[in-house]
């Protein structure tokens, strides 16, 4: 499959059931309604091992995070990072509006404007942006930093990949990071850990008509973006160092 597609694919896969079991959770009258911060936390390790899967051909990136930390790297060149991210921020609305079509009957019977809100993308439970940035950093910094651990643990001494190794187990560990974040440092930011995955479906709730909607929280829009940002070229920084 062409790389791109494959991004397109993969992090459409990643928001449709991420976004997904947010609104199972959160909106009125779900079969998953008020089932916690748990649900969410593993539904998202999912979300991230099936997009990760449906991507495997082009690297399964589907976060710019990782693009950038790659591109950091010398792993990946700057026009192919462009398109990459393009790609990821296609598939991040796509996945939105199929999660709004889906749960529509559900936003429509729903009044809380923000629980809507989150059904798209992140906020603070507590509105202090500096903090809320450095959360962003370091949530970043620890999916990174192992992505490039796992990987170089699929790799044989002279560099070869191994298939066993990554293939067939690297989604999973992948999975199961994203899963202990969200259990471990989701309860400041939601942990967007991911720009694509906050900002598309931003841009698709500003647009969509979502019944009973509130803005879009166009001033805090900036923290779930730069800082992955940061954290990412932190951790490839480090890497190089290490490594």
């Amino acid at each position: 499959m062409n790389d791109y597609a494959a991004e397109v694919i993969g992090t459409a896969m990643l928001i449709l059931f991420g976004n997904g079991v947010v609104a199972n959770v959160v909106l009125a009258n779900t079969k998953g309604n008020n089932s916690g911060w748990i649900v969410i936390s593993a539904g998202w390790g999912i979300a991230v091992f099936i997009g990760a899967f449906c991507a495997y051909s082009s690297g399964a990136h589907i976060n710019p995070a990782v693009t950038v930390a790659m591109l950091v790297a010398g792993e990946l060149g700057m026009g192919a990072a462009a398109g990459y991210i393009v790609a990821q921020m296609i598939g991040a609305m796509i996945g939105a509006a199929l999660v709004f079509c889906f749960y529509y009957e559900h936003f429509r019977v729903t009044d809380d404007a923000d629980g809507k809100l989150a059904c798209f993308c992140t906020a603070p439970n507590i509105r202090n942006l500096p903090q809320a940035f450095f959360c962003e950093v370091l949530g970043t910094f620890v999916l990174i930093l192992p992505i490039f651990l796992i990987v170089e643990q699929g790799q044989t001494p002279e560099g070869a990949p191994v298939t066993l190794g990554l293939a067939s187990l690297g989604f999973l560990p992948v999975a199961l990071l994203v899963f202990g974040i969200g259990l471990s440092l989701g309860g400041t930011t939601g942990y967007a850990i991911n720009p694509a995955r906050d900002l598309g479906p931003r841009i698709v709730h500003a647009f969509l008509p979502v019944p009973g909607k509130r803005d879009s929280d166009w001033s805090y829009a900036w923290v779930p973006v730069v800082g992955p940002i940061v954290g990412a070229v932190l951790a490839a920084v480090l890497y190089s160092f290490i490594s």
